[in-house]
């Protein structure tokens, strides 16, 4: 028992066997990335579906069982190679950011619904995006190469009664341990980051939003949302959702093209180039760590496997002890899941019985919010067996 104690937790998950059939000669993460994976996936897991092409489904690997479901744009009947597939939001046509902003704005406004009080309940939702080089020798989930975002409520009383995770996980991110902009480029990084024009998103110090049964975020930029939950309706808040996602992108792309070649210049399609120019380009410490790690990756092989020359980033909206909504973004690293930025790493333990227990109530939650969704007109209900007429049946022997 952890009571009272602050730091990383690590939560154990009971979950059901897949019933997946993989192929002969094909590992589980080769399998997860086909779209013959995908159609099972909607099949068995799907709640919702709409004609933009967002999937709404189960996480029947998920983090949470109180409250975890996904929203993935599922192009794998159209667009038949994974490297062409959208991981971004700004890969979004108008009309798809437009549905998916009101999906995101109606779930999470569910989620704070249901679990008013941040003492009872840890509320999250946010893309855990994967770049286009990602190997597929490296773990990972269905949605790998497609955006999708993840909504997961946990109660604190489970996190509290979790043991403390190693600081020293690989899976953990925080300044002091993996992420590269903030061990040695925090300065520049934040400064860049001060160039966006935000009226609704105020930057708060991490110091101030960290939750304090597990002490993350830590080092990162966050910014709380000024006005509160309401504010999730405005459209102007999710444009300032998107203009630190592309102000992530931007110092991304020209860090990482300063790294492979030396004096690049403004990279293509950036968002903010005089700031590019003048505030990254002619920074000497940006140019020495893109030196370092250049050199680096020319004499390490396995650092160089783990570079991800395409923006891959966690950007997330959290509720924090003092009943703030909080936005916050990462640089996205091998093995990390969205709960890892605020101090959770997820242990997913095979345990039908227990599962079997808090089915019920996990999956009327989601057809719930299902309900609110198909109302709006943001989709139409599938007919999953674990939810054939609208309400949870037991899965068959």
């Amino acid at each position: 028992m952890t009571i009272g104690t602050t730091g990383p937790r690590e939560i154990i998950t009971p979950r059901r066997k897949i019933p997946l059939k993989i192929p002969e000669g094909m590992s589980a993460v080769e399998f997860f990335n086909s779209a013959a994976n995908l159609e099972h996936l909607a099949r068995e897991n799907g709640l919702l579906v709409n004609a933009e092409g967002f999937l709404l489904y189960r996480k029947l690997l998920g983090h949470s069982v109180e409250f975890d479901t996904s929203i993935m744009l599922d192009t794998s009947k159209r667009i038949l190679d994974p490297l062409g597939r959208p991981v971004r939001r700004d890969q979004l046509t108008r009309s798809q950011k437009n549905v998916w902003s009101r999906m995101t704005q109606i779930i999470f406004e569910y989620m704070l619904e249901h679990y008013p009080d941040p003492g009872d309940a840890l509320i999250l939702c946010g893309e855990a995006s994967l770049d286009a080089t990602w190997p597929l020798s490296k773990p990972g989930v269905p949605s790998i190469r497609m955006i999708h975002n993840h909504f997961i409520v946990f109660p604190t009383a489970t996190i509290a009664q979790s043991r403390l995770a190693d600081p020293a996980d690989p899976n953990l991110t925080d300044s002091g341990h993996n992420s590269l902009f903030l061990c040695h480029l925090s300065e520049v990084y934040r400064h860049f980051l001060e160039v966006l024009d935000l009226r609704i998103l105020r930057p708060v110090e991490t110091d101030s939003s960290r939750l304090s049964l597990t002490g993350y975020p830590q080092g990162l930029p966050s910014w709380e949302v000024v006005g509160g939950f309401a504010r999730l309706g405005d459209p102007r808040f999710w444009e300032e959702y998107d203009l630190i996602l592309k102000g992530f992108l931007d110092f991304y792309r020209t860090f990482f093209s300063q790294v492979s070649t030396r004096g690049a210049g403004i990279p293509e399609g950036v968002y903010f180039p005089d700031q590019v120019e003048n505030i990254l380009l002619f920074n000497n410490r940006f140019a020495q760590v893109a030196r370092d790690v250049r050199n680096r990756v020319k004499a390490d092989p396995r650092f160089a496997n783990d570079i991800r020359w395409r923006p891959a980033y966690k950007q997330i909206l959290y509720r924090d002890d003092q009943n703030r909504l909080i936005v916050t973004i990462s640089q996205n690293s091998v093995g990390n899941a969205i709960t890892e930025l605020l101090g959770i790493v997820v242990r997913r333990e095979e345990n039908e019985e227990t599962y079997d227990r808090i089915e019920p109530a996990l999956v009327e939650r989601l057809l719930a919010v299902r309900e609110r969704l198909v109302a709006a007109d943001l989709g139409d209900p599938i007919h999953a067996p674990g939810w054939p007429d609208g309400h949870y049946a037991p899965p068959q022997p």
